[in-house]
């Protein structure tokens, strides 16, 4: 098991201020039950000084007779000696305190020399000890609160200062592992600055490495992408000029170089969504839809589709121009592709309070709900599919939807079969909806 810095921070500040407790307990106590006695000792010699011996006498020598009815923490024996009435408390004694066995035990004897007699002033010593102690108890009540009032406080403070371990770890588990930001050095104890700048230089090595990573299949995408043209330019020229008997294989040929050529293409779309800055200017959002909805339409119209859009024609979004677009064109593509010939793919945007929501919605089989997390994962292809494709459409539109700091999700239609891809967007502006009739161009 590991073991806990706070669990032992706790453990070893706790026994140390039990400790100090027990110990300023004990010499308190000591003190508190000293100056008790000490105390008593004082009241009896006040007595003494304050008793009239003329008076004693004439009450049989005898100020607080011993009485049954009488508290014997409060009793206090007043007499003039020698005494009939206490005949253990001698007359030799001499001035001053003096421990006397008496008919309830020990008593702690005051001797004053009076005019007419010595004044002894007696009290039971068990009486006195038990005030001594019952006094010396109540000044452990404020040590003990403030001892665990001070536990308390150091267990607050230990874990507040500690939460910062917590909070560092909670920043790196929601960083983008496409792209790690370095950490916030605000409100970080001295001690962990030295192992966060170590994380930060780590970061920025692991960043450093896959942005060339990101340029070089930029690089490479980029340079395969014109002999790759070429190529299926003279491909194209080939079978328009070559006989019939060669068509069957040209074909084939010409239909994998199309798809290197979607992949390259995939490729540069995947490091153009990782790099760059960020644009935040207006968007229309019924423009970027009919300027989608046109490009795609070709395709649409190969595999006999119904390809549209509502979205209210003064919509605006506050987002990147380069980003938004590439989000729905891998949706609306991925949508085409995957969804049997002869359905509906319905791009449809609207605000939904602060957020700007942007759906693709298809008529297809749809996917398994233990699939819809990992279409998300670069490469990845649902099984059973025989549609061509690099499995990276989705991972683009995903990785270009967390650098505009929005988010993606995969939903079954809430009517028949298919599929609702869902992008949505904070406004950063507020924006009014628009009401009234919205725009279905189906081209």
């Amino acid at each position: 098991m590991k073991r806990s810095l706070q669990g032992q921070l706790l453990r070893a500040l706790g026994v140390t201020i039990l400790v100090t407790g027990v110990l300023t307990g004990m010499v308190s106590f000591r003190f508190a039950y000293d100056e008790g006695e000490d105390f008593q000792d004082d009241t009896l010699r006040q007595i003494a000084a304050l008793v009239d011996t003329e008076f004693l006498r004439q009450n049989s020598g005898l100020g607080l007779p011993i009485d049954r009815d009488i508290d014997p923490e409060t009793r206090i024996l007043v007499s003039v000696l020698p005494s009939r009435q206490v005949p253990w408390i001698s007359s030799d004694l001499s001035a001053g305190f003096h421990t006397v066995q008496g008919p309830e035990g020990e008593w702690r004897v005051f001797i004053r020399p009076g005019t007419q007699g010595k004044i002894a002033v007696a009290q039971v010593i068990d009486a006195r000890d038990d005030l001594a102690l019952h006094s010396a108890l109540w000044t452990l009540v404020p040590l003990l609160l403030l001892l665990l009032l001070l536990m308390l406080l150091v267990a607050h403070v230990v874990r507040r200062e500690l939460a910062v371990l917590p909070r560092l770890a909670r920043e790196l588990d929601h960083q983008s592992p496409e792209q790690p930001e370095p950490l916030s050095a605000q409100a970080i104890p001295a001690e962990v600055v030295p192992f966060m700048l170590s994380i930060n230089r780590l970061l920025a090595r692991i960043r450093t490495l896959m942005e060339a990573q990101r340029r070089f299949i930029a690089d490479a995408a980029h340079e395969m992408r014109s002999p790759l043209t070429a190529l299926l330019l003279q491909v194209q020229n080939l079978e328009q000029s070559a006989p019939i008997s060669l068509s069957g294989r040209i074909k084939p040929l010409k239909e994998g170089i199309v798809r290197t050529c979607q992949l390259v293409e995939q490729l540069l779309s995947h490091a153009r969504s990782q790099v760059g800055s960020t644009q935040w200017i207006p968007v229309s959002c019924f423009q970027l839809g009919r300027t989608l909805v046109s490009d795609l339409m070709p395709l649409a119209e190969a595999r006999h589709m119904d390809l549209g859009l509502e979205c209210p024609e003064t919509l605006e979004v506050i987002s990147d121009p380069q980003l938004l677009p590439l989000i729905l064109r891998n949706a609306l593509d991925n949508a085409l592709r995957y969804a049997p010939e002869g359905s509906e793919v319905t791009l449809r945007i609207r605000i939904e309070g602060p957020y700007g929501v942007f759906e693709v919605e298809d008529t297809g089989p749809g996917i398994p709900e233990d699939e819809k997390l990992r279409v998300f994962e670069p490469f990845h292809r649902v099984m059973g599919s025989n549609v061509a494709g690099s499995g990276l459409g989705l991972t683009i539109a995903r990785e270009a939807a967390q650098r505009l700091g929005g988010e993606v999700s995969l939903q079954d239609r809430a009517a028949g079969r298919g599929l609702v891809f869902r992008y949505r967007q904070h406004l950063k502006r507020d924006f009014p909806p628009v009401t009234g009739r919205d725009n279905r161009d189906a081209l």
